[in-house]
């Protein structure tokens, strides 16, 4: 058991220290001598920033993003890049010049994969001719002296200039120069084939003595399936973040400061109103959310994504994975919105009783949840309790304005890491591929047909490239969470200070750093393997509905078990940790100790004011996130994403990195008057079990308001 702190913490005040229950200020309680705690885990987390430097070191130097968005042509180049064997920045579509080849890699049971086919980068899609047949011609050198301009002025087509021997190959499908037998579209920078032949394109052809060009359905799937693999479309969901960049500067950087700041005034100033204004407030911004995720779904009006960039054919159309992702996202939305209402009318157990009795019970995972008659009881009878937070933020006027300094350090951070993500994610080997297919192409060159391999090139990421990203993605999460720990812990020692040696500063966050980084870092280990787990709860679901597969029962049940085990040790994480490392210096664990035994004996006087962080302050920040959400869908709903190279697959990346960012900022803000009310009630409950139940260091307001006997009565009827 906890014995009495004070020898620990500072010394017992004397009566002369003690005037009207507030000391003045020249006890030791704080300035005592501290020490640095948990300091191996303080050396971990600066190797590990060495580690995420090299890591991001490696992913500069080996990255390109325009991987992400385009493809390669048939000598390993990015089209697009500036930087290739030659100046390729304007054409950035990948089109296929053999449309047989095509055809074959479509096959089922081909070896002739389409990343083999001959491609080359072009400006636009080309398209077939009304009268006569358009030709598209490979990259001229050799003895075709055009410039890359002048050819594609010239529509990439110098069959006119070709010798008899070049015409013939040509006319077999070799090159240099090929048909525009298929109509095309620009389908995520890549030519997308239409199994629609022309007619008089395909007349031409034939008239002229050219091999036989097979129509079928194939040539579209083979294109197609290629642009919607799993691996394209997450790396043009990473690369639409890199383009939305202005998006994300301001919805998920400028506008959370403002929201968080008003929020913040209107908590101040309109207390008991702010539960009814939360909860209609968040409502509203649900719905409209909701309403933007059905439009850019397609299931609502016309304004749907698209996966085709510029204007085409209304006849073409083209799915995408993208939009079945957001129809996902639409009715996920949907759930939620219908989600809360019943949860509003639960009532788990609690003497304020049942707003919609002919609900059912729920499971135990609900009762988590309060419902609006719950929320709005205590949050009115709590709203006493801000006035003392707010006399804390007005003797401590630093407390006001200091989140802008880990709101900096954040906005830096997350610059860097999302730049080094995009070149991370972009790091693989440009590897020419090891096949056995051989076709014949002509070499322009050497002036010579060559029949002995025509293996393209690819991207290849090895292991270790997958180790390093899911190691970013780690770093990213706890540094974030030991800004917001540090944050907390800062604001939790400035009001420590000031209720137990009025207004005396300390040095509580150079000693406390290796417990923060102990905090922040188990945080994200629990997080990461509460995802894994979950992960394969939800893939085990399949093997558990068979009825002799015992092993995937109990493995089943195992997951949940560890599922439920880790959401008991999270919980215990919390932010009352760090207050009482700010409090009593102590290590995390000794002080998660310390915090767990102090809320478990004083339960009702913490439980009725947390309220305030678990549910209005919750809700703020959703607000603020999900206020970020809305105006990130309108930025990217104007014409510069939509077109161009600037189009973006998808909203959804965007404005999930935009809430998170919102989320992340308001934790920041709304931390002040959280971890201010949560140091002031735990200082008041160390204070009294210190003082064999009477505080001695509480402000007169603090002490009125905690010992209200009507209060407590009503709280324990």
């Amino acid at each position: 058991m906890r014995g009495p702190l004070g020898p620990v913490i500072g010394k017992y005040p004397s009566s002369s220290d003690v005037n009207g229950g507030m000391g003045n200020g020249n006890n030791d309680i704080i300035k005592h001598n501290r020490k640095c705690r948990d300091v191996v885990f303080l050396v971990i987390f600066i190797a590990f920033w060495v580690a995420m430097i090299v890591n991001s070191s490696f992913a500069f130097n080996q990255g390109n993003p325009l991987r992400l968005n385009y493809g390669l042509d048939y000598k390993g180049n990015v089209c697009g890049d500036r930087h290739a064997d030659r100046d390729l920045h304007e054409l950035e579509l990948r089109y296929w010049l053999n449309p047989n080849q095509v055809y074959q890699s479509g096959l089922k049971d081909s070896k002739f994969q389409l990343s083999n086919a001959r491609s080359i980068c072009l400006l636009d899609c080309p398209i077939p001719s009304e009268d006569s047949l358009n030709w598209v011609c490979d990259y001229p050198e050799g003895d075709i002296h055009l410039s890359i301009d002048d050819w594609i002025d010239r529509n990439y087509d110098y069959f006119a200039d070709l010798t008899p021997q070049l015409r013939n190959s040509s006319l077999q499908l070799n090159g240099p120069c090929y048909p525009v037998i298929f109509p095309s579209v620009n389908v995520y920078w890549t030519c997308q084939f239409i199994a629609r032949a022309s007619n008089v394109s395909l007349t031409h052809w034939e008239q002229m003595g050219g091999v036989k060009v097979i129509e079928d359905i194939a040539i579209d799937k083979a294109i197609h399936k290629s642009i919607n693999s799993r691996s394209s479309v997450l790396k043009r969901y990473v690369a639409d973040v890199g383009k939305s960049w202005p998006v994300l500067l301001v919805c998920g950087g400028f506008l959370p400061l403002f929201l968080s700041i008003i929020w913040l005034l209107m908590i101040r100033h309109f207390v008991a109103g702010m539960p009814w204004i939360t909860v209609i407030v968040f409502n509203v911004l649900m719905v409209s959310v909701t309403m933007f995720y059905y439009l850019k779904a397609g299931w609502i009006g016309n304004d749907a994504i698209s996966p085709i960039i510029g204007e085409h054919d209304p006849y073409y159309h083209v799915s995408a994975r993208e939009l079945n992702h957001l129809h996902f996202a639409a009715v996920l939305m949907t759930a939620d919105d219908c989600g809360f209402p019943i949860l509003y009318c639960y009532s788990p157990p609690y003497p304020y009783g049942n707003i919609c009795p002919e609900v059912p019970t729920l499971s135990s995972y609900n009762r988590f949840f309060f419902t609006l008659k719950d929320m709005i009881a205590p949050l009115i009878s709590a709203h006493d309790y801000v006035p003392v937070a707010a006399k804390v933020i007005g003797e401590v006027q630093a407390l006001i304005i200091f989140p802008v300094i880990p709101y900096a350090i954040l906005a830096i951070f997350f610059m860097f890491w999302l730049s080094a993500a995009l070149h991370l994610f972009s790091s693989g080997s440009v590897v020419q591929n090891d096949c056995t297919a051989n076709c014949c192409a002509f070499d322009l060159k050497e002036m010579r047909l060559s029949c002995n391999s025509c293996c393209g090139y690819t991207i290849r990421y090895t292991s270790h490239i997958a180790a390093a990203i899911l190691f970013h993605l780690f770093g990213g999460y706890w540094a974030t969470q030991f800004v917001i720990a540090c944050s907390s812990t800062v604001i939790a020692g400035s009001v420590a200070s000031y209720y137990w040696a009025r207004g005396e500063t300390s040095r509580l966050v150079r000693h406390g750093l290796g417990s923060i980084a102990l905090g922040s870092l188990i945080v994200s280990f629990i997080e990461s393997i509460r995802f894994i787990l979950e992960s394969l709860r939800r893939k085990l679901k399949l093997v558990n509905s068979m009825p002799g597969s015992w092993f995937g029962k109990a493995t089943y049940q195992t997951s949940q078990g560890c599922l439920r085990g880790i959401g008991c040790i999270i919980k215990s994480v919390n932010r009352n940790a760090y207050i009482m490392i700010a409090i009593t210096g102590k290590g995390f664990f000794k002080a998660s100790e310390i915090a767990t035994e102090l809320i478990m004996s004083n339960i009702l006087r913490i439980g009725k004011v947390n309220v305030i962080g678990d549910v209005i302050l919750f809700l703020g920040k959703l607000c603020v996130s999900l206020t970020s959400v809305l105006f990130a869908f309108l930025m990217l709903d104007t014409h510069k994403y939509k077109s161009a190279h600037n189009k973006i697959s998808s909203p959804l990346f965007p404005v999930l990195v935009c809430w998170g960012f919102g989320y992340i900022v308001a934790t920041l803000f709304f931390g002040v008057v959280e971890m201010s009310i949560d140091t002031i009630i735990l200082s008041f409950c160390q204070d009294s079990d210190e003082h064999q139940g009477t505080a001695q260091y509480a402000p007169p307001l603090l002490i009125e308001t905690l010992n209200d006997q009507n209060e407590m009565q009503r709280l324990t009827q």
